[in-house]
């Protein structure tokens, strides 16, 4: 019996809440970076199992390095999606790539989460023709966390970049289910939800900015969360908010230039306390302090998209991420799935569907057989 058929029979023995499935080969650093990203996880984490996908001969003795074997089954795949692929020409290139693999895993209910490094356009599409999208939404969001003031450290922001255009049907289901996400990610029992505008006042912004801004007022009791309405982009990284709506195309925009801005002030902080002597001294004696600031900061712990609003639940690491990134993609992987997460989004999903369809929202730009969901 081969290694993988071992493992496998040892996986499927195993609640699915407590298996993950990694695309091994997706990423920019290869199967070496991502496998030891498994490690740091699985060190952590006794009660965990993964399925890798990617090629066996490449995979087993990166396992074997590892000594992780024995909690990893290997589901050959032969191919890889490249990070130049367009998602049609990935799509095209079928149950042969680790990413298709390790989707395909999720769909039989093998694994409760896929994680995957890879192509962003590519895992979407894939994972929403496999997976299909939850009742009662129309375009599925992308949700990062964003360093904040907040206990929790962290703001969810959703749309970061899945859909580039979203109406005022699609920004409720965001804030409905970006909610949920707070809840089951970041503990947050009654999340706080702000609507991303250029103002607070209620009559700045597109028209279907202001009529979501009503459907999400409505909504909020039955939504289990409070809205505060209006908010700026000054507002992403305060306690003002714990989860902020938006369109894919501003939520990428905001979270790139956030990543940007970071590594700027993080290059010019080195920079000046490397200048002089007298700021080398300085750095050294505060050197404490700076590394509670860069852990703080860093944004490989916040690694990993999640893809929200599919039947189940996938995660989007970045593709530049080390084995801490990894690691960290992983956890919050764990963490989803030990609560249940698939399901409990698309049952909030689909008790405040209807409320939608009882709001107005005639803005005269809606489009002919727009979804109310």
């Amino acid at each position: 019996m081969t290694q993988s058929q071992t493992d496998t029979a040892s996986t499927t023995a195993t609640d699915a809440s407590h298996v993950l499935s990694v695309d091994a080969m997706g990423g920019d650093k290869g199967p070496a970076t991502v496998v030891a990203g498994l490690s740091k996880f699985l060190r952590k984490n006794p009660d965990a199992r993964i399925i890798a996908h990617g090629p066996e001969s490449e995979l087993t003795p990166l396992l074997a390095k590892h000594n992780i074997a024995d909690r990893v089954t290997i589901h050959h795949a032969a191919d890889v999606v490249m990070m130049t692929d367009k998602p049609k020409v990935a799509f095209r290139k079928g149950d042969t790539t680790s990413m298709w693999s390790a989707i395909a895993a999720v769909r039989s209910g093998e694994a409760s989460v896929c994680v995957s490094c890879g192509n962003t356009g590519a895992l979407m599409l894939m994972s929403t023709i496999r997976l299909r999208k939850t009742d009662g939404v129309n375009r599925p969001a992308i949700a990062c966390l964003w360093p904040s003031r907040n206990p929790a450290g962290f703001n969810v922001m959703l749309d970061a970049g899945a859909d580039i255009s979203a109406d005022q049907d699609d920004l409720l289901t965001y804030a409905l289910m970006g909610a949920s996400y707070a809840r089951n990610g970041l503990d947050i029992m009654r999340p706080r939800v702000g609507l991303l505008n250029v103002g607070t006042e209620d009559h700045k912004g597109r028209a279907e900015l202001k009529v979501a801004n009503e459907m999400i007022a409505a909504a909020a009791d039955a939504g289990g969360f409070d809205y505060v309405g209006f908010v700026e982009g000054g507002d992403l990284p305060t306690d003002k908010v714990d989860v902020v709506v938006t369109d894919g195309f501003t939520g990428n925009v905001a979270l790139k230039t956030g990543e940007g801005t970071a590594n700027l002030i993080g290059d010019l902080l080195r920079e000046s306390l490397m200048k002089t002597p007298l700021s080398m001294l300085g750095a050294l004696l505060a050197r404490g302090s700076l590394k509670r600031l860069t852990k703080r900061i860093d944004p490989r712990r916040v690694n990993g998209g999640v893809f929200l609003g599919l039947n189940q639940t996938v995660i989007k690491s970045h593709g530049s991420a080390d084995a801490t990134g990894v690691a960290a993609a992983l956890h919050l992987a764990y963490r989803l799935a030990q609560n249940g997460f698939s399901e409990k989004l698309a049952a909030r999903v689909a008790s405040v569907a209807a409320l939608a369809q009882d709001v107005p929202h005639d803005t005269g730009t809606e489009k002919p057989g727009t979804k109310t969901g």
